[in-house]
């Protein structure tokens, strides 16, 4: 669990890079891992709680079935950043937007799986990722 202020990214970064170590992952899966966590965190900072904010930010890792697999929960408003609605819209604004939005679509690209809920006042994404 992290707080959800940008300092805290770099914790999760080692936690990260500890889990790929322990679990025997490869550079490239492992930097692939930490592409779409800190688009996830970085999204959840900035526009979740406008800037940050004490509220926790879960980080579950797996490694089964030649994949990774992540849950990331958080308790910012509810939003799926993998919904085709805001995928649509993000490639629509692409070219007219001068930050944000980008991360969203490359970190989907980097993904096999998702999945979105919000339950119990949590957004919940489950991702995979190629080991």
């Amino acid at each position: 669990m992290f707080p959800s202020r940008l300092e805290a990214l770099k914790t999760a970064r080692e936690f990260l890079e500890g889990f790929c170590a322990a679990a025997g992952i490869d550079r490239q899966p492992c930097l692939k891992l930490n592409l779409v966590v800190e688009e996830l965190f970085l999204n959840t900072v900035k526009h979740g709680h406008r800037g940050g904010s004490d509220a926790p930010v879960w980080i579950t890792l797996s490694d089964r079935d030649g994949a990774i697999h992540v849950t990331y929960e958080d308790r910012a408003a509810p939003f799926n950043p993998f919904a085709a609605a805001t995928r649509e819209m993000l490639e629509a604004l692409a070219d007219t937007r001068r930050e944000g939005g980008l991360g969203v679509l490359l970190a989907h690209g980097l993904t096999t799986e998702s999945e979105y809920a919000y339950l119990f006042g949590r957004n919940r994404i489950r991702l995979a990722l190629a080991a």
